[in-house]
């Protein structure tokens, strides 16, 4: 573990205003986000707020928000964000170091919107391989030392199989003392055992199980029966 929880360093704000305003942030000014587990991911709708979550984390982190690793802090060149620039972390025993030297921070942020390009200027041909490859040959070359790995939704580029084989490397990313926050719509990788879910909607966040997601029962009963579904939306 290198975090063991995030929260939010501000002496006022107007909670009508984004983005106070979005409820997991909300949750995040009132009591913080504490890590139990090396993987957490977090789980909602679209419009939920948990890429705006992850985003902060990022940055806080100093990480690019537009994604890429410690190495190319603000490669991008945006403007730090009003959260992001408020978020602070509270350091698990291994990650003091890294928390408290911005130096000596490790660690990448892998973006669906933004990876090729995240990926080109870590050394990768973006135009050599697939999208997908490309997340992939990141994880078996470049996610390989203890660190902060912030993720956002990087699943929508893979396969099934592929989905399959980088809970291997996230597996193996946390063994070597790595710890991987991500925002994903994935059953598959949420499965991942002994990870974290942090489930994110107007509620704001909570931690539930694995068979207690919606998105779970949802695909389970899609997968059983399509047209239970799909009645509603086609003609």
């Amino acid at each position: 573990m290198i975090i063991e929880r995030a929260y939010v360093h501000v002496a006022a704000c107007d909670e009508e205003l984004w983005p106070w305003s979005v409820p997991c942030v909300r949750t995040l000014l009132a009591d913080g986000l504490r890590f139990t587990a090396p993987v957490t991911f977090l789980v909602g709708e679209s419009g939920s707020g948990k890429s705006t979550l992850v985003e902060a984390l990022a940055e806080g982190f100093g990480l690019d928000p537009w994604g890429g690793s410690h190495d190319w802090r603000y490669a991008s060149h945006r403007p730090r964000s009003v959260l992001g620039e408020r978020i602070r972390f509270e350091a698990a025993p291994r990650g003091r170091r890294m928390v408290g030297n911005w130096s000596a921070r490790k660690g990448f942020f892998l973006r669906a919107e933004t990876a090729l390009d995240a990926l080109g200027r870590e050394g990768f041909a973006p135009d050599a391989v697939s999208h997908g490859e490309g997340f992939l040959a990141a994880f078996r070359s470049k996610f390989l030392q203890p660190g902060l790995y912030v993720m956002d939704e990087p699943e929508a580029a893979l396969s099934f199989a592929s989905c399959l084989e980088l809970l291997g490397h996230i597996n193996q990313l946390v063994r070597q003392g790595g710890q991987v926050i991500r925002a994903t719509h994935s059953p598959l990788l949420t499965a991942l055992p002994g990870a974290e879910i942090v489930e994110v909607g107007e509620h704001g966040m909570r931690r539930v199980a694995w068979h207690e997601l919606a998105l779970v029962d949802h695909w389970r009963r899609y997968l059983a029966a399509p047209q239970a579904y799909l009645r509603h939306i086609l003609d």
